[in-house]
């Protein structure tokens, strides 16, 4: 099968920045000092909540968002969703639900799985915690992977 043309690549790349975010990007705007310009959204129940979320965010489970997303949510501000981890579609749902509101939104890709594997913080009913690094997610040693 042949690759895309240059410039079907580009567009098609460019339009998956637009609609994606990743763990370690999110993290880093939301480590910064100020106002991220977005909110982020966990689309998923509250056992799973409860078992660990990221600080900050919202919990709306996905089958709420249209009846309760304008009561957590204000549409002038973007949305980033995330749900388990890439094997669930649930951040997918819950930004289609959002888009179909009226909401500016993009999804997380790794979910919650990538964003405690790749060490950062999060949040549990007994406080915070901070797992180690899995090294086949995220450089050990090093600030960032380099992408």
């Amino acid at each position: 099968m042949a690759p895309a043309s240059p410039a079907a690549a580009a567009a098609y790349f460019g339009a998956s920045l637009a609609f994606h975010a990743d763990v370690s990007d999110v993290a880093a705007v939301l480590a910064a000092d100020g106002d991220p310009g977005f909110v982020v959204l966990d689309s998923r129940s509250t056992a799973s909540w409860e078992q660990g979320h990221i600080p900050g965010a919202v919990h709306l489970p996905t089958a709420l968002i249209p009846e309760q997303a304008e009561q957590f949510l204000d549409k002038s501000v973007p949305v980033v969703t995330y749900c388990w981890g890439p094997g669930c579609n649930g951040a997918t749902r819950a930004a289609l639900a959002l888009a179909e509101l009226g909401f500016q939104v993009k999804e997380m890709l790794g979910g919650f799985e990538y964003w405690a594997r790749e060490g950062f913080e999060f949040e549990t009913w007994e406080g915070r915690e901070r797992p180690a690094v899995d090294p086949l997610t995220a450089p050990v040693e090093a600030a960032d992977c380099g992408c």
